[in-house]
């Protein structure tokens, strides 16, 4: 193959360049591990037809009403609070209220870095969740772009549980070919924290700073929902501000049913 392409990680979204993302081949990868992204493709995966993100609750109410027929769901939180007249964005809550629904979403990180990534090429969604699915999708079909991985972080601040999925990315794309990719540091760092902690998702997840809300909130299924290494066979990608599934069938068809 000969070529070498390059993993970028950013370790959070303000580190975000939308006009340096926007220029040449670059395939943008988000994750928001608790909580945006993990419940964007558990509610995928849970039959919801499309998520949009949005940047702010008043942005995702006048959605709402553009959509009409209550074919929506309108979920968000702010700071990890919950929102007036929003649900709050728990996959495990969200679970049976998706399906066949336009699941419109606001949360204070990983909607508004997956906003800001739409100029990539592509964008795509990733958690622990569907890290395995993302690598191989990448690995088949962009084989020369320059890959960008963005950490939501959390509030400006870098957010250990989202530089762990990066690193199970990384470690995903790299399997059965490192020679392949050149990482720039904060992917290398990521990757050797991923490396020395495979078993450790869920306890990485509850000892971050995010997790330890979540652990006072007893949101504890949510935590071990999020930390369910490749459990879910899909790729979504945003287009024109939505996001969709690619069938998981077409994934499947290329997946070793023993990744785990």
């Amino acid at each position: 193959m000969g070529h070498v392409q390059s993993i970028h990680l950013l370790l959070k979204k303000e580190e975000i360049r939308k006009e340096k993302l926007s220029e040449g081949e670059k395939v943008a990868v988000v994750l928001d591990v608790l909580l945006a992204t993990t419940t964007i493709i558990s509610a995928l995966h849970n039959g919801a037809r499309q998520v949009i993100p949005v940047l702010d609750p008043s942005a995702g109410i006048e959605i709402s009403q553009e959509e009409g027929n209550g074919d929506y769901v309108l979920a968000g939180e702010l700071n990890a609070a919950p929102v007036d007249d929003l649900i709050y964005p728990s996959p495990t809550l969200l679970r049976n209220m998706v399906r066949d629904k336009t699941l419109i979403l606001f949360t204070t990180n990983g909607t508004v870095a997956l906003r800001n990534s739409a100029g990539a090429k592509k964008v795509y969604i990733a958690s622990l969740l569907n890290n395995p699915s993302v690598a191989e999708k990448i690995k088949r079909q962009h084989q020369t772009e320059t890959i960008i991985i963005v950490c939501s972080g959390n509030s400006g601040e870098f957010s250990l549980e989202d530089f762990y999925g990066a690193g199970h990315l990384i470690d995903c794309l790299m399997l059965g070919s490192p020679e392949r990719f050149n990482l720039n540091d904060a992917a290398k760092a990521a990757s050797a924290l991923y490396r020395t902690n495979i078993e450790n998702a869920f306890d990485i997840l509850q000892a971050s700073y995010v997790g330890q809300l979540f652990n006072r909130h007893r949101l504890i299924d949510d935590l071990k929902l999020a930390a369910n290494k490749g459990s879910v066979h899909l790729v979504p990608e945003m287009v024109n501000g939505r996001i969709e599934a690619e069938s998981s069938r077409q994934e499947m068809q290329h997946q070793n049913p023993d990744t785990r």
